[in-house]
């Protein structure tokens, strides 16, 4: 072949690879932009491991409000959905932040989800990290912020109910003394200090009961419990008043396992529900209390002749304070806190206590509670050895 020839295709050869060459170059190059554009921002080196350990829910935001990273708990809080900020509260705050360059913090109530009434108080902490980025905190809050509105009710209800009693003998009290001379004003007027002071009694007691039952920690303190005797014992309490009405307390059935718990409470919270029986029932009656064992629970029941109660008192009756004949109930003697006290009791020994009742049919309370396991008996076992074991060493 002609040596000129093959110098020229070697030539165009060249050429041509060296075009593709140059438009490889160009391709990798374009590549590699778009690739810089459309990848997530990254933090600085140690960020990601100083966050791992925060022990609050954060969420690294950019300079155009995109999300860099969030933690597990910002998208279980309903804060994150994707890479976008929820919450117009958030991102208002963010802004200031980044405006300011000053770290910002609030409490603030914010929507669990996008549907339904579902709220989630939690704290914020909002701050700059670097001149690109903006990191918030967040601390739920919702479960104590609740715990101290129960709480604020609790002390504000208490001090309704005892406005009444004190009132009312402070009432009492002057007028027997504007009526000396008079003895049947002052028999009279004594007889109603002499009830009004009972319903004060019996409501700081109720009040006690109720504290003792916040610190109450069965699962340390429990014992293998008898049934049987505990229901003996809740009715020989209630039968003074039971026998002034009139009425037969009748137990039905026994029970041959135990529950694991406090004796004494579960005392309280049956001579309760034997109390508020025969309270609410009319004289000359009968009140029914029940025992049977099924399927690993015991069960006691414990049933009126009353009046009964209406389906929409019946989610209520368990709360503190709450009475569904405020009038009736200030005149058998009810201070509103025992179906709450035998509701924490009965909840605190793992168990669950309902209610049926229709008006003009009387009302069924029934308490369930689990057998005692053969392992917390002997717990309880190990337990009391060790404290003797202490003791002897001491």
């Amino acid at each position: 072949m002609d040596p000129l020839l093959i110098g020229v295709i070697s030539g165009l050869i060249g050429v041509v690879v060296g075009a593709f060459g140059v438009l490889a170059v160009i391709l990798s190059d374009r590549q590699r932009k778009v690739l810089e554009a459309t990848e997530e921002p990254t933090l600085p080196p140690g960020s990601a491991e100083v966050l791992a350990v925060v022990g609050r829910a954060f969420v690294v935001i950019d300079a155009v409000d995109g999300v860099v990273r969030a933690s597990p708990g910002a998208y279980a809080f309903g804060l994150v959905r994707g890479h976008t900020m929820v919450h117009k509260e958030l991102l208002e705050m963010i802004a200031r932040v980044r405006r300011d360059g000053v770290i910002e913090e609030r409490q603030l109530e914010l929507p669990r989800g996008p549907l339904g009434q579902g709220t989630i108080i939690v704290q914020v902490r909002v701050a700059p990290v670097g001149e690109e980025y903006i990191l918030l905190l967040a601390d739920d809050r919702t479960e104590i912020t609740r715990t101290e509105a129960i709480r604020n009710d609790f002390v504000a209800n208490v001090s309704h109910e005892l406005k009444t009693p004190v009132g009312a003998i402070s009432l009492l009290a002057e007028a027997l003394e504007d009526s000396p001379e008079d003895e049947e004003a002052v028999r009279r007027f004594a007889q109603r200090m002499h009830k009004e002071s009972a319903r004060l009694a019996a409501l700081v007691q109720d009040i006690i009961e109720l504290s003792r039952l916040q610190g109450a920690d069965i699962v340390q303190q429990g014992r293998p419990v008898d049934l049987n005797t505990v229901i003996a014992e809740a009715v020989d309490r209630s039968k003074l008043q039971a026998e002034s009405k009139n009425i037969e307390i009748v137990v039905g059935g026994s029970v041959s396992e135990l529950v694991y718990g406090d004796a004494d409470l579960l005392v309280t919270a049956f001579r309760n529900l034997i109390d508020n029986a025969v309270r609410y029932s009319p004289a000359n009656t009968k009140v029914g209390v029940g025992l049977r064992s099924s399927g690993g629970l015991l069960s006691i029941s414990i049933s009126d002749q009353g009046d009964g109660i209406g389906p929409e008192e019946q989610e209520r009756i368990f709360e503190r304070f709450y009475r569904v004949d405020a009038a009736r109930s200030r005149q058998t003697g009810g201070t509103g806190l025992g179906l709450s006290i035998v509701k924490h009791v009965i909840s605190n020994h793992g168990g669950e206590v309902t209610v049926w009742s229709q008006p003009g049919s009387g009302s069924t309370f029934t308490v369930r509670l689990p057998e005692m396991e053969k392992g917390q008996a002997d717990s309880v076992g190990t337990i009391e050895n060790d404290n003797e074991s202490q003791g002897v060493s001491a």
